[in-house]
């Protein structure tokens, strides 16, 4: 199998940018969890990213992200894996793309 084009650990910072939550809720708890279980986020899943990452944009990705991320910081959302954030993510992605 290929490497993946995004590493574990970029992957992971995407959740160490969000770790600045509101401390009302245990949004920051969240997404700590999600930053150290990215380390076990299976190969294909960041094939998969570092493909449907390349083809939208960098505003598309952001326009993605931030409103997932900010429910998970706000305390509105958890996901008990990285994995499960990924996979909603791409999914996403590929309602974007259509």
């Amino acid at each position: 199998m290929a490497k993946p084009a995004v590493s574990r650990n970029t992957f992971r910072g995407l959740f160490a940018f969000s770790v600045k939550a509101d401390r009302k809720h245990d949004g920051e708890y969240c997404v700590l969890k999600l930053f150290g279980s990215a380390q076990d986020i299976p190969d294909r899943l960041l094939q998969q990213w570092s493909h449907q990452a390349d083809l939208p944009g960098a505003e598309a990705i952001a326009n993605t992200l931030e409103p997932r991320t900010r429910k998970i910081v706000n305390g509105r959302k958890r996901y008990d894996h990285a994995s499960d954030f990924l996979h909603v993510l791409l999914r996403d992605l590929e309602l974007r793309e259509h």
